[in-house]
């Protein structure tokens, strides 16, 4: 029994406009988004984590 068939010319011009719409659609759109999403959720992770604990550095000498 085979599960492979042949792909009628119309059937695979519709998927390949699909598969490129898709493409575009993730690369232009979603993806960037979600990068931006990442860095503002790690920038707002480090500036809650300061305000907490305090910025970076030596300890304050004591004079």
């Amino acid at each position: 029994m085979t599960y492979l068939r042949e792909i009628p010319e119309n059937e695979r011009k519709l998927s390949r406009r699909g598969e490129l719409l898709a493409f575009v659609i993730l690369a232009f759109g979603v993806w960037p988004v979600v990068a931006v999403g990442i860095v503002a959720s790690y920038g707002f992770l480090v500036w809650f984590y300061q305000m907490i604990f305090g910025p970076p550095g030596p300890p304050p000498s004591v004079h």
